[in-house]
Parts: structure tokens; sequence; C-alpha cells
């Protein structure tokens, strides 16, 4: 059966029913692009490849996000990972720039690139502190080759840019998820989405590398995939990371994004991930429903002293927080069916998730609908 996604193969994870893409860009003004690298086969020389690896930017909105800057909020479920520019998130509550996803290896140039390339109007006192999230592609990458590039990052912003409102986001192996592993098979990049009570919407985007695959569970029934080949010894399983990016429309203040962030933790642990000691998990929430109204966030701004924006109760949150927590579930099943078998550096195979075997499990407990 040709990979698809779980919505496709009747896999419905929770209640409420995701936008028209299914994805984290139904929260309208939120665009995706990747940059995909894959190059090289055979023995590791490191520099040469082979390459598997990429870069994947999000663009909160249209404009510039330092001049119209949103609320936001991060959780870390745990530490073992880099999530720049959170340092001021967790202080100042807004989001500045777009985001950038990649290996752990290329955070460096994806940031310094997003500084370059961010449209912001303030000039040459303009600054930025860039969020790039990171997962370590190694077992199949030349990570050390230093092979994303500011070339790439600037392909995977067009990409963004060109995009169309709610267009579909590629998944699997593609951008900063070309070379990830989860829960023992093939991973990379998953999306999804949910429309909630109050007509809210939430998104979810994530670089899947994390997980054993004992653990693997999708929609409360454990996947039992033992004669599978692993790309690493079980003993090592669990040692990746997951970044997930959350997206929302309705009108949250920074503290109420780090609640919806912590959210994701609970989509990540229904599906088996545990957060283990060796893995980098960190999820970050935004609002674009106070975008305009925020204080500009950069050198020779002049605020006003005053200003007014939206908030939803916190009584109000609960069906955001099922939302997010259906939609980070979904998006890491996405993850895994849309991956493709991949053969890496000296040989390593992560080889995907079967669709048919996964949906024979899941089966008798449908009485076999």
């Amino acid at each position: 059966m040709t990979s698809s996604r779980a919505r496709d193969l009747g896999i419905r994870i929770g209640d409420a029913d995701p936008g028209p893409a299914g994805a984290i860009t139904d929260v309208a003004g939120v665009r995706v692009g990747h940059a995909t690298i894959v190059e090289g086969d055979g023995p590791l020389r490191t520099g040469e490849g082979p390459v598997r690896t990429g870069v994947t930017v999000i663009l909160p909105h249209e404009g510039s996000v330092e001049d119209e800057p949103l609320y936001a909020g991060f959780h870390w479920l745990n530490g073992n990972g880099e999530l720049t520019g959170t340092a001021w998130i967790h202080d100042g509550g807004m989001l500045t720039t777009p985001i950038g996803l990649t290996n752990t290896h290329s955070v460096g140039v994806v940031r310094d690139t997003l500084i370059e390339l961010a449209p912001r109007g303030g000039g040459h006192n303009s600054w930025g502190l860039p969020v790039v999230g990171e997962t370590w592609d190694g077992v199949l990458n030349d990570i050390d080759g230093a092979h994303v590039t500011a070339a790439h990052v600037r392909a995977a912003y067009a990409a963004a840019e060109r995009s169309g409102p709610g267009e579909a986001v590629a998944e699997g192996n593609v951008g900063g998820g070309t070379g990830m592993i989860c829960h023992g098979f093939k991973g990379g990049v998953g999306t999804s989405s949910r429309v909630v009570e109050g007509g809210w919407t939430v998104g979810v985007l994530l670089q899947a590398n994390h997980g054993r695959r004992e653990r693997l569970t999708v929609d409360g029934v454990p996947v039992r995939i033992d004669d599978v080949p692993r790309p690493v010894p079980p003993a090592y399983e669990g040692a990746g990371s997951v970044i997930a990016i959350v997206a929302t429309d309705a009108p949250l203040l920074p503290h109420q994004c780090r609640r919806l962030a912590q959210r994701a933790g609970l989509g990540i642990a229904r599906t088996g991930g545990a957060g283990e000691n060796s893995s980098g998990d960190g999820f970050l929430a935004f609002s674009t429903a106070n975008r305009g109204r925020l204080p500009a966030d950069r050198p020779g701004a002049t605020p006003p002293p005053v200003f007014q924006v939206d908030a939803l109760a916190d009584a109000r949150l609960d069906p955001l927080f099922h939302g997010i927590i259906e939609a980070t579930e979904e998006a890491v099943v996405n993850a895994l069916l849309a991956a493709e078998t991949m053969t890496g550096r000296d040989g390593v195979t992560a080889y995907a998730l079967d669709a048919e075997r996964l949906l024979g499990l899941l089966r008798p407990r449908a009485g076999g609908g």
C-alpha cells in the first residue's frame, strides 16, 4: 500500500475534525516551506556525505513578524535539545521572527540566514533573535559535514513565501525531517489541525525523531511490528528528539500559549513518546489573533503607553487543549505514514512503517471496519 495520511486511511484520532488542509496552514496566514538535501551513497566521509538532511521554515503570518509580533510561549518536555530565541519569548512573551527547523549541527547557519531574510522595518537599528529548533539526523546523515547552507535556508524561506493560504504541507522525508527516525521507523515532518468549539483552529507541525518501537501506539492501539530491521539497536532508540510548533487563531496571552504548548507533550505521550533522558522535546505555541495590536519589539520603536488586546478566558481553553493533543498525535502518525524507506550513511536503512500492516493492527478493535 502506498503511504498516505492517517485520515486518508480511515484512521480517525480523537473527536474534533481537522481544518481543510489538515495542517498547521489551516491557521490563517501560516505558511511552510522546505529545502531537502539527498546526495550520495556509501560509507561516511565527513564533508562529502552521504547527505540526508534539510531545513523547514515556518512563516507565522504574511508580514514582518518583528514589526507585527505575536504572543507566544514554549515548553520543554525534556531539554536535551535546542530551540533558539526562547529566552526572550520566556521573558517578553512575543514571537518576533520566522521559525526554522533543521538538524542539530546546522542551527547556526539557519539562524544567521533568517536574520538576513526576515523583512524588518527598522533598518540598521533592527535586530532579531530567530527561533530555530533541531533534531539529530546523524544515524543517516553526514551531520558534521555542514551541508545545510544559507542557499538552502533561502530556498525554504522562498518556498514558504510562494505557498498559498491554507495550502497542504509536504510531510515525511522533507526539509528538516529528511534524515529523521521515529519509533524505530523512518520519521520526519508531520502536521495536523483541529477546528474546536468556538470556531478556533489549532494546528501543529512537528519534526519527529523520537521514541522507541516497542512503545509506539496509534489511536490507543499498541503497534507491535518486530520483524522489520531497526536502523539502530533497541538500546539507542529513544535518544532522538521532537520539536513541535503549535499555531492558533484563538486570542491567547503568553501564559496561555505556554499552556497550549505543554499539551503537545500529551499528544507525543499518546503515541508512546516519554521524553527520555537523552531526548530534546521542545514545543512552541503562538497566536495570530492579536497581530497588529502588539507594539513592535525593536530599537527605535515608540510603543504606546497602553494598548488593548483580545484574550480568551482561561476557563475556555479546554477545547484548544484537547484539539492540540489530538492534532499532535495525528501529526506523529502522519509523519510515519508519509515517510519512505531511506538508506543513508554506511548503508544504514530506516524502514517506513507499512500502512497496510498498521491498518491490520487497528481493524480488529473496530470490528473489522
